[in-house]
């Protein structure tokens, strides 16, 4: 249930009145509240009892949350997706949840299959899968292994803040380089550099590719939108590391949200410049919980637009009357939920293309070299050929 951003008091006859707890921003996170899972049997609001349970001398100002690592022990590590839309058929994730905070993440709304709260939970109770790498390794060891260009990061940042210590990413770059197996990463973390030493060898060698996503240049806008995301800036470095060792480095410029990103263009020419010959993008979307936590961060950061970003995100996902006056704001339809549809979905598209087209990007994703892949090198064994 989506906590009201702004107070509402309710008394009865000769009751003191109990005052709802406005939600305020969280410094250094992306949402404001452990917005109920939509398989939660309970829903709460916070209220005032008339005790201040906040830090003194900090006034109103909620406490900072601390992150949490929970370790797992995973079933399997690579994951197979058949939708259309998608470039690659099996990915890998090292973690459940992501502490970059970005708030229109779509894999948000996974963490309550968890029983958590997709929203501060999400980027702060991160699950860590500490055999990731094993099975990995089982996995691209059988002999039905048919390869393919595996993603890493698809759900969650691999390079994320708490990778710094526990390297269950490097992990498993060091599995696929071992199997000769070609893979893709995507990032908003400079963290990719430390594995520099791994992946530019590999990438020589047409088994690695690495794609950053950069959502915006306004270092403002980035600070809440992404909050524990390298900075724009940052990131632009990051592109221009990759692309001197010889990594082929693509830019993706997503989300693309009405009204609030609004500098696709200069994204792209800057990352151009950078050292990014492929670029790709996607509209937001906003599935089960999304929805809400994006509201309350529009009614926080940008009250007196709010209603007009919802609206024309409605408009992107081809949304009739009837949807629209059900709550909806997404439609998961393959053939547009990444692009957009509509009179703004052909915009952003034309817009796009006459940039790429104007700054020189190829249009085709990077193709990785198959043939390499042997899977008694990633049972550890020689090879004879």
């Amino acid at each position: 249930m989506a906590h009201d951003p702004f107070p509402d008091e309710h008394a009865g006859a000769g009751e003191a009145p109990a005052v709802r707890i406005p939600v305020q921003a969280v410094k250094g996170r992306g949402v404001a509240s452990r917005m109920a899972h939509r398989f939660s049997t309970d829903q709460r609001d916070a209220f005032d009892d008339g005790w201040d349970a906040r830090e003194p001398g900090v006034g109103n100002a909620p406490l900072p949350v601390r992150t949490e690592v929970i370790w797992e022990d995973a079933r399997s590590a690579l994951t197979r997706n058949d939708s259309p839309d998608i470039f690659f058929s099996h990915s890998v994730n090292p973690y459940r949840g992501c502490e970059h905070g970005c708030v229109y993440c779509y894999a948000r709304a996974t963490h309550s299959y968890l029983g958590m709260s997709p929203g501060l939970d999400f980027e702060t109770r991160i699950i860590a899968k500490r055999n990731v790498a094993a099975l990995l390794r089982a996995e691209l060891s059988r002999p039905g292994h048919q390869p393919s260009v595996i993603n890493i990061g698809s759900a969650t940042d691999c390079y994320q803040p708490v990778e710094r210590e526990l390297r269950l990413t490097r992990a498993l770059v060091e599995v696929l380089g071992e199997a000769r197996h070609p893979f893709s990463l995507i990032t908003k973390s400079s963290g990719v550099e430390r594995d520099l030493d791994l992946i530019a060898p590999l990438a020589a060698d047409r088994l690695a590719a690495v794609y950053v996503t950069i959502t915006t240049l306004d270092a403002k806008l980035a600070r809440i939108l992404e909050p524990r995301a390298a900075a724009p800036h940052r990131r632009l470095r990051t592109l221009r590391a990759l692309a001197d060792a010889g990594v082929p480095v693509g830019v993706s410029v997503a989300p693309q949200i009405p009204f609030i990103t609004e500098d696709m263009e200069q994204v792209l020419a800057a990352a151009r410049e950078a050292g990014a010959t492929r670029a790709f993008y996607t509209v937001i979307r906003l599935p089960w919980e999304v929805d809400p936590l994006m509201r309350e961060w529009l009614q926080l950061h940008y009250p007196d637009r709010a209603a007009r970003v919802m609206a024309r995100i409605q408009d992107l996902h081809g949304l009739d009357d009837a949807a629209r006056a059900r709550g909806r704001a997404y439609d998961s339809a393959h053939a547009t939920r990444m692009s957009g549809t509509g009179l703004w979905g052909e915009l952003l598209r034309q817009r796009f293309d006459k940039a790429c087209a104007r700054l020189g990007y190829h249009r085709e994703r990077f193709e990785l070299d198959l043939s390499q892949y042997r899977p008694a090198l990633a049972r550890g064994q020689g090879a004879l050929f």
